[in-house]
């Protein structure tokens, strides 16, 4: 993937993930499974790595600040997430990424 530092706008980034392969428009369900927004196909946390995020800030208000999370499920498909900080932000989508995250944490790490 580009450079981060020359990636300065979600747009860009989206483009960029979209030619990258991450076709797919991701959200959280009512149920709290990620669902694509096409075919509505649901996974659960184990289900799904995050490949990498990208976060923004907006020029004229540091509030205005977001997160495009870039998203592989164990079947294959790879699409994006987003979701605000603050006030803002989806609450569904921030515990549903948090279990994502920690369940990443505890793979197969052996004490030393």
């Amino acid at each position: 993937m580009q450079d981060k530092v020359e990636e300065r706008s979600l747009v860009n980034v989206q483009n960029r993930l979209f030619k990258d392969g991450f076709k797919t428009d991701f959200q959280v369900s009512d149920e709290g499974k990620l669902c694509n927004m096409t075919d509505k196909e649901t996974f659960s946390p184990d289900q799904v790595r995050i490949v990498d995020h990208y976060r923004f800030e907006g020029e004229s208000n540091p509030d205005d600040m977001s997160i495009l999370y870039a998203i592989e499920t164990n079947t294959g498909r790879k699409g994006t997430i987003s979701n605000s900080y603050g006030p803002y932000a989806d609450a569904k989508v921030d515990a549903y990424l948090k279990q994502v995250e920690d369940l990443g944490k505890n793979l197969d790490k052996k004490d030393k």
